[in-house]
């Protein structure tokens, strides 16, 4: 399980913003980690994605890294934002586009208003 650790937190830092998630962003293989990429993709935001389901010391090492029991879960410049509900939420208040601003991530604004927009 070492390696595991070792392996995300490597991939965490050297990508501004990581998603380990069931599938691919391409191809998600759940509805929790189709919503987080749909708003990602969306959003135009550059991101590494994690398929978990393509190993199993993965899968368990991600857990054990976040201390957080769900999958999908969402890193921003090597920290742990959430998962599903938590970026949902994040993306609705406009929490997300802030800490998007805070750490220099591009996105394209007009999405993000237009996914409030429409729930609203």
């Amino acid at each position: 399980m070492t390696d595991a650790k070792q392996m995300i937190d490597e991939t965490v830092k050297a990508n501004d913003v990581v998603l380990y998630m069931k599938g691919t962003k391409s191809m998600p293989q759940c509805g929790f980690s189709s919503k987080v990429a749909g708003v990602l993709n969306y959003m135009g935001v550059d991101f590494a994605d994690v398929n978990v389901l393509a190993d199993e010391n993965i899968r368990q090492g991600i857990k054990e890294y976040s201390d957080w029991p769900t999958i999908p879960q969402l890193y921003v410049k090597g920290e742990f934002v959430g998962g599903c509900d938590i970026i949902t939420e994040m993306t609705l208040s406009g929490e997300l586009d802030q800490l998007f601003d805070a750490n220099g991530v591009t996105y394209d604004k007009d999405a993000a208003e237009k996914i409030r927009e429409a729930n609203a």
